[in-house]
């Protein structure tokens, strides 16, 4: 499963041991020949901290190697900040995460970072974020700056991916495509059990495919963008344009007949109020987030799709009618095997995937980290 040796798996565990990240536990004395050695991750043998900006919030975890959250945090951005504010707050956020690790008593092994947007991995640069307005901004270098430890910086829906498939809905899983709604639509993909980056490392921009060709302006510059038609920002347009136009609806008295004011959390509450409009707009939605995972699922075979970023309340309504687009868009020899389920960690995912990211490198060179 690993691709690695017996020998190789040996010299690994043993450098894991030596570095104190897993503890032998006993001895495994059921069955024939030598009694194997039992391990145990050392929930004290480092803290990570992972953080997650997207427009509007910033979302930080302080986690023990054995993934328990001792310390977390998130905040409201303003709107229209520029990257040096958001970071001075991250920053804020990040040296908190840090006190909590020191109070524990557990050194701070590494920081992952997940920005919406085209991360260079080689540099740790955001190069273009279109719904934070950011370009070229060197996340890794300003980071370290900042903080002497390991910087891991990567997309955020490619960061949610691994938080599902480590330790979320996709755990049992080698083949997923994982979608993030939000401001904007964000995917993951994994197959074979490895996230698939692409040949210039951007692969995933599953919201930037062409829906509608002559569709309404995307913030990346281009029309029609799947984005443009079934993120939360989209949502949102398309109920307020309906109460714009007199539509009768519970949102009218929630938000005291000011639709400018409009929230998730409004439209969370008039669906489980069953609001005849949310509904019916969620429906919509859910109609053509199917038309697009009906191509994912064409195009990647995949054994499971994990929709992120929304809660049950709205995933209840729209999973019935994404479902039905793609069982009625999609080749039914793939869809036989293809699951479609809600993510675990909801809009958790991103954060917990950071810890996967320190994670992978621990355990690929155990001595590639330095305790702070």
């Amino acid at each position: 499963m690993t691709g690695l040796n017996k020998t190789t798996v040996s010299s690994l565990v043993q450098e894991l041991i030596t570095h104190q990240f897993v503890r032998e536990v006993g001895l495994n004395t059921t069955g024939a020949g030598r009694p194997a050695m039992l391990l145990e991750f050392n929930p004290n043998a480092g803290c990570i901290i992972s953080a997650e900006i997207e427009v509007g919030f910033i979302s930080v975890i302080c986690a023990n190697f054995t993934t328990e959250i001792i310390w977390r945090s998130k905040e409201v951005t303003a709107p229209g900040a520029d990257y040096q504010e958001v970071l001075q707050q991250l920053f804020e956020l990040l040296n908190q995460a840090v006190a909590a690790a020191q109070s524990a008593g557990i050194p701070v092994l590494g920081l992952a970072l997940g920005v919406p947007g085209l991360v260079d991995r080689d540099t740790d640069t955001l190069l273009f974020g279109p719904n934070l307005r950011w370009e070229n901004v060197p996340l890794g270098a300003i980071l370290r700056r900042q903080f002497n430890l390991p910087i891991f910086v990567d997309n955020n829906a490619n960061m949610a991916a691994l938080g599902e498939f480590y330790f979320g809905a996709a755990q049992h899983y080698n083949d997923i495509v994982y979608i993030s709604i939000g401001v904007g639509i964000g995917g993951g993909i994994i197959q074979g059990g490895q996230l698939l980056t692409g040949v210039t490392g951007f692969a995933g921009e599953v919201g930037h495919m062409t829906v509608l060709p002559d569709g309404e302006l995307c913030n990346c510059g281009n029309r029609g963008c799947w984005e443009t038609l079934v993120s939360n920002r989209a949502l949102l347009k398309r109920i307020q344009a309906q109460l714009s136009k007199g539509r009768p609806s519970l949102l009218t008295k929630i938000v005291n007949g000011s639709s400018d004011t409009l929230n998730l959390a409004d439209i969370q509450q008039a669906a489980r109020a069953n609001d005849a409009l949310t509904l019916e707009i969620l429906q919509e939605i859910g109609c053509y987030l199917g038309v697009g995972v009906a191509s994912l699922v064409n195009n990647f075979n995949p054994e499971l799709v994990v929709l992120g970023g929304i809660n049950e309340s709205l995933g209840e309504v729209l999973l019935p009618a994404l479902k039905t687009e793609l069982y009625r868009r999609a080749l039914r020899w793939n869809t036989e095997a293809t699951q479609v389920v809600l993510a675990q960690h909801g809009s958790d995912a991103c954060v917990i995937g950071g810890m996967a990211l320190i994670y992978q490198a621990i355990l690929a060179q155990p001595s590639i980290i330095t305790t702070t």
